[in-house]
């Protein structure tokens, strides 16, 4: 068995920052007053992980308005709600990652791999 290259370990990466942001925040209550602060929160926490370089989250406004349950004005965040980039750099090889629904699933997808 070999060691890992590091565009694999890069991957590697990019697969745990992924599941971490969407498992640790998915159903939190998110309003069309908390989108913003929400995304910081949601960046902020992921960017704080080893190899993290970069994370845009933007929550759709208009999704979250449509998908107003509650009486209270809000709903919980699901992948629908949000579009998600990351991108990782392991010892210069840097993994690109973006989330898509993909037939009403949220999808994490390594988009490139450079180095």
């Amino acid at each position: 068995m070999s060691d890992p290259t590091d565009a694999q370990q890069a991957s590697f990466e990019a697969g745990i920052k992924f599941g971490s942001l969407y498992h640790q925040f998915a159903g939190t209550p998110v309003s069309p007053d908390s989108t913003r602060s929400l995304e910081r929160a949601m960046e902020e926490a992921i960017e704080n992980q080893p190899y993290c370089e970069e994370v845009s989250v933007t929550i759709l406004d208009d999704r979250v308005a449509d998908d107003l349950e509650h009486e209270n004005g809000y709903t919980e965040l699901s992948g629908h709600l949000m579009e998600v980039e990351m991108t990782i750099d392991y010892e210069g090889v840097i993994a690109r990652t973006r989330m898509e629904m993909e037939d009403g699933y949220p999808l994490m997808k390594l988009v490139a791999v450079d180095g």
